[in-house]
C-alpha cells in the first residue's frame, strides 16, 4: 500500500503538466548538469593558472556584473524577439564564451571573457521563466517552478561531484564539457521548443490593444509593488549567498576545516532534492501570503542561529536545515507571486527584473558579508541576519494585505459592472494582468 501511495504522490506532482513544460525542464537539467566553470573558476585562476586570490575575485567580481548587465538586455528581448531566440542566442554564446575562457591565457582577457561567460549564462533565465509561465496554467505554476528549481539543485549537486573528478585530469576538460552539454541544451531548445510569447491583440479591435508597447523597463520600475517583491527577494537573496562566503569564513575562525564546510553545506542540496516534491504537494494550495512569511522568517531565523554555533558542525548543519526549508518555500511561492504580478506581454521585462535582484546579491552579499565580518565579527552578521528575515517577513505582510484589499476592491466593481447603468462610462484599461486563480 505504501508503494502505491508513493507512486499516486509522484503522479499528481507531475501529472498534468503541458510536453513542452518537460523539454524545458529536460533542458534546465542538462544545462545544470554541466555547470562547471562558475563552482570551480577561483580554483582554476589559484590553482592552475597561478594568480593571486585577489585576481580571482576580481574575476568573480566580473562574472556577477555580467550577469547584472545581461538580467535588464535579457528580459526585454525575451519580449521583442520571443522566448525561443533569446533561448538559442543565450545557449550559443554561453557555449562559445565557455570554450573560449579555457584558452585564453592573458589575465586582462580572461577577465574580460569571465565577465562575457556572465552574461551569457545569466541571459537564459528570464526567457526561461518567461515561457514556462506562458505555457503551464495558472493553477500548476508553483508546481511547476518547484519541478524547474529541484532539476537546478539535482543537477547542480550532480555537477559539483563530477567536477572536482574532472577538474583532478584537466581544467580545460572541464570547461569544454560545460560548452558541450550547453550546446546540447541549445539543440533541445531548437528542436523541441516552440515560442510561447502570447500574440498581441490585433489594430483594429482599438488603439489600447497592443498592450506590448505601453510596457517598457520605465513600466516595470514604476510598479511600486512589483519592485517591493523584488527588493524583498534581494533581501532574502543576499542571506543565502552567505552561505557560500561568509559561512566558511566564520566555521573557519572556529577551527572548523574545509571538509566540515564542506559537508554541512552539501545539508542543503540532499534536502531540495529529497523534499521540495513532496513539501511543493504540501504548500501548492495553502495561502501564499502565509508561506512567504514563514519562508522569510526561517530563512533570516535559520542563518541567525549561526551566532549560536560555537565551533559545531552538527549546530552548523541544524541551521542550514532551518534556512534550506525557508528557500524551498520561498522559491517556488514567489515565482508564482511574480508571474501573478507580471503583464502577460512584459513577462520577459519583468523576469529580467526579478533576475537582477539575484544578480545584484551575487554580486554584493559577499563584499558585504566580508565587510560586516572584517569591522563587527561574525556574530553581528548573524544577528543582523534574523533581523532582515524580519524585515522581509514585514513586508511580504504588508505587501500581500495590500493586494488582498485590492483583489476585493476589483471583485466588487466587476460585480457592479456586470449589470451598469446606461449612462455608465467605460472602465479604464488595465494592463492585461491574470487573474489569480487563489489570491493570497
Amino acid at each position: 500500500m505504501s508503494f502505491r501511495r508513493l507512486g499516486r504522490a509522484a503522479a499528481e506532482s507531475v501529472g498534468g503538466l503541458p510536453r513542452q513544460f518537460w523539454w524545458l525542464w529536460i533542458g534546465t537539467l542538462v544545462n545544470r548538469l554541466g555547470a562547471f566553470v562558475a563552482t570551480f573558476l577561483a580554483l582554476y585562476l589559484t590553482v592552475e593558472r597561478g594568480y593571486s586570490a585577489s585576481y580571482a575575485g576580481l574575476v568573480g567580481a566580473l562574472y556577477g556584473l555580467g550577469g547584472v548587465v545581461s538580467s535588464i538586455g535579457a528580459g526585454v528581448l525575451t519580449d521583442r524577439i520571443g522566448r525561443r531566440p533569446t533561448l538559442l542566442v543565450a545557449q550559443l554564446s554561453t557555449a562559445v564564451s565557455v570554450a573560449s575562457l579555457s584558452l585564453v591565457t592573458h589575465p586582462v582577457a580572461i577577465a574580460a571573457v569571465a565577465g562575457l561567460v556572465g552574461m551569457a549564462t545569466n541571459a537564459s533565465r528570464p526567457a526561461v521563466q518567461a515561457m514556462m509561465a506562458d505555457i503551464v496554467s495558472p493553477e500548476d505554476r508553483v508546481r511547476a517552478f518547484s519541478l524547474n528549481y529541484w532539476a537546478i539543485n539535482l543537477g547542480f549537486a550532480i555537477s559539483s561531484t563530477s567536477a572536482g573528478l574532472i577538474a583532478q585530469y584537466s581544467y580545460h576538460l572541464l570547461f569544454l564539457g560545460e560548452a558541450a552539454m550547453v550546446l546540447a541544451t541549445a539543440l533541445i531548445t531548437f528542436w523541441k521548443l516552440s515560442e510561447s510569447r502570447p500574440q498581441t491583440a490585433a489594430p483594429e479591435r482599438g488603439p489600447r490593444a497592443d498592450r506590448e508597447s505601453d510596457i517598457s523597463m520605465w513600466t516595470v520600475l514604476r510598479d511600486t509593488r512589483f519592485m517591493v517583491v523584488v527588493a524583498l527577494n534581494l533581501l532574502l537573496a543576499a542571506l543565502i549567498q552567505q552561505a557560500f562566503v561568509s559561512l566558511p569564513i566564520a566555521m573557519g575562525e572556529q577551527g572548523l576545516s574545509s571538509t566540515d564546510f564542506g559537508t554541512v553545506i552539501a545539508v542543503n542540496g540532499v534536502l531540495i532534492v529529497l523534499l521540495q516534491l513532496p513539501l511543493t504537494r504540501f504548500i501548492e494550495h495553502r495561502d501564499p501570503a502565509k508561506l512567504l512569511i514563514v519562508s522569510a522568517l526561517l530563512t533570516g531565523y535559520g542563518f541567525g542561529l549561526n551566532a549560536f554555533a560555537d565551533g559545531s558542525a552538527a549546530f552548523y548543519a541544524l541551521a542550514v536545515v532551518v534556512w534550506t526549508l525557508g528557500e524551498m518555500i520561498n522559491s517556488p511561492t514567489q515565482m508564482g507571486l511574480v508571474v501573478r504580478l507580471s503583464p502577460t506581454h512584459g513577462r520577459g521585462r519583468y523576469q529580467g527584473m526579478y533576475t537582477l535582484s539575484w544578480s545584484a546579491a551575487n554580486l554584493g552579499a559577499p563584499l558585504l558579508g566580508g565587510t560586516v565580518i572584517d569591522h563587527f565579527g561574525t556574530t553581528t552578521l548573524w544577528s543582523a541576519s534574523a533581523v532582515v528575515g524580519t524585515i522581509a517577513a514585514l513586508g511580504y505582510a504588508l505587501l500581500l494585505r495590500s493586494m488582498r484589499a485590492d483583489d476585493q476592491q476589483e471583485g466588487m466593481e466587476e460585480r457592479e459592472e456586470s449589470d451598469p447603468p446606461s449612462s455608465a462610462p467605460p472602465s479604464s484599461p488595465r494592463h492585461d494582468r491574470e487573474r489569480p486563480v487563489r489570491s493570497p
